[in-house]
């Protein structure tokens, strides 16, 4: 899995989760106070106090479950397709754990008259373990990518941009009418055009043969982009498996908006849907 996929929420869900597993090896109970009339009687009993791994129902119940359920969230995220497991989806039942750790761990600590480090420790970090878990995906601030995407290396001094396909300065080319592929044989420029076809006009608001389709959004111009990460490109036609996949580093064209989603054009001048749009670098 590619590190720079996580979200700022997967963040907090994995934090959360080593807190409660510390959390696991430290007593759940805490010693009464011995001092005063009591202290005779306090010597004569054993207040050792015992950590989750010392229970059974407490360990698997709480922490365990709590750890086992964001390991299901992140792993949800690092498959390319989604798996479900008793109807839900992988993230769903990862997100069910954590909410039950949470749950668990509240009225344990309500039912012990002298909660240790264990419990208080545990119960906060499986708190913050089901709120990351559930707001992660709709508060737009955990949204955000937890390691931003690399930039583009800057062109040295005094060189001008590369002209070719997958760098935005070949859109200013295209806008002169030169299109936007990549120099062929003898520095021509191949466009994807087939002999005899005309060239779109260049002040149509877009790279020639990039014009968007009936449909996309009035206003919508094609522009170059970047992935965080490599992220499937699937057919037009809605087939599910992919056509290709986007590299990160490499500058993409968009040529049209279909709702969230994107149709981008690869460097052999395939085209496909991006359905995954989150985080992507404008260029």
């Amino acid at each position: 899995m590619n590190i720079r996929s996580l979200t700022r929420g997967d963040g907090v869900v994995i934090g959360a989760a080593v807190l409660l597993f510390i959390a696991s090896f430290l007593g759940l109970t805490g010693a009464p106070d011995c001092t005063g009339p009591f202290a005779k009687y306090c010597e004569a009993q054993d207040y050792s106090s015992t950590n989750a791994w010392g229970s059974v129902s407490v360990l698997m119940s709480v922490y365990l479950a709590g750890v086992i359920g964001a390991a299901i969230i992140i792993l949800g995220r690092a498959l390319p397709q989604p798996r479900k497991i008793a109807g839900l989806d992988l993230g769903q039942f990862g997100v069910a754990l954590t909410i039950f750790a949470a749950w668990t761990a509240f009225w344990d600590i309500i039912d012990t008259n002298s909660a240790g480090a264990g419990l208080i420790v545990g119960l906060i970090a499986a708190l913050a373990l089901a709120g990351g878990a559930v707001a992660g995906p709709l508060v737009p601030a955990l949204k955000a990518e937890l390691i931003g995407a690399p930039k583009p290396p800057a062109a040295p001094y005094g060189a001008g941009p590369n002209p070719g396909y997958g760098y935005p300065g070949a859109q200013q080319q295209a806008a002169a009418g030169q299109g936007y592929g990549y120099p062929g044989p003898g520095g021509q420029q191949q466009t994807g055009q087939t002999p005899g076809q005309p060239a779109a006009d260049a002040t149509a608001g877009g790279p020639a043969g990039a014009t968007p389709a009936a449909g996309a959004p009035a206003d919508f111009a094609p522009f170059w982009f970047a992935v965080p990460v490599a992220r499937p490109l699937y057919g037009e036609d809605g087939a599910p498996s992919p056509i290709a996949e986007l590299a990160p580093g490499t500058w993409y064209l968009a040529v049209e908006q279909r709702g969230q989603a994107l149709i981008a054009q690869t460097q052999d001048g395939r085209r496909g849907v991006l359905q995954d749009t989150t985080g992507i670098q404008r260029g």
